[in-house]
């Protein structure tokens, strides 16, 4: 199937820039890997391409639940293939607190979410050495899916919390870790502590935060590396 057949049963047709980007995108994956490695199809590649290329564009609303019928693929699956093949083209993943609102069915959760985030990047801020406040890097996915996680269960909302971490590309692991310190460093925010804490007191959650596993295995669907864990907010 063609991209722009693929594109105008995904409703992106009349984004010209963006399926531009997407077949960019394919010809990248036909160069530098062999998808089928990994099982990831033509069909299923040409999908991932063009949602790679809606989130570069960040007014286009993607459709994932089509995209996903049209790959062909379980929805687990295609978080997989997707995360696999995103991380062989080396390129970050945003998540848009909006577009996670619409997929799970909480877009009364957006303000708060923003609200907790910026809380939580102000405490952890002071709870860092004047040295290391600079480089502090809060644009990971796995900081809005944690932030939006607390405060769905905050609200008593039902999140599935096994397609969160699909989604945004992280591991229960890091997901746990980011959550931990969320909650000691925000509780008045996520309400889950009864007790308030100072947050240059919150050493151990900073630590947990600096040797989180920044790089996966790609056969993990996450990140090729051979250098190991890396420090979280040192990213770039």
């Amino acid at each position: 199937m063609d991209l722009s057949d693929i594109a105008r049963k995904l409703g992106l047709s009349e984004h010209k820039l963006l399926v531009r980007k997407a077949a960019e995108l394919r010809r990248l994956c036909d160069v530098q890997f062999d998808s089928s490695i990994i099982g990831v199809g033509e069909v299923c590649k040409a999908v991932i391409c063009l949602e790679i290329a809606a989130t570069r564009f960040g007014e286009v609303i993607f459709d994932r639940q089509k995209a996903v019928k049209l790959s062909g693929m379980s929805e687990k699956a295609y978080n997989r293939s997707f995360n696999s093949l995103q991380n062989g083209l080396n390129i970050k993943t945003k998540l848009d607190i909006r577009e996670l609102g619409i997929q799970f069915g909480c877009v009364r959760l957006i303000p708060f979410v923003k609200k907790g985030l910026s809380l939580y990047k102000d405490r952890f801020l002071v709870s860092l050495p004047s040295s290391r406040q600079a480089s502090a890097d809060f644009t990971r996915p796995v900081f809005t899916a944690v932030a939006f996680y607390l405060c769905a269960k905050k609200h008593k909302l039902k999140i599935d919390k096994v397609r969160l971490i699909e989604v945004c590309g992280t591991s229960e692991s890091e997901f746990s870790c980011v959550s931990t310190s969320m909650k000691d460093l925000c509780h008045d925010v996520f309400g889950i502590s009864s007790e308030k804490k100072d947050p240059k007191e919150v050493k151990g959650n900073r630590e947990l935060l600096d040797v989180l596993p920044e790089k996966r295995k790609f056969d993990d669907g996450g990140y090729l590396s051979d250098e190991g864990p890396e420090v979280i907010l040192h990213y770039l």
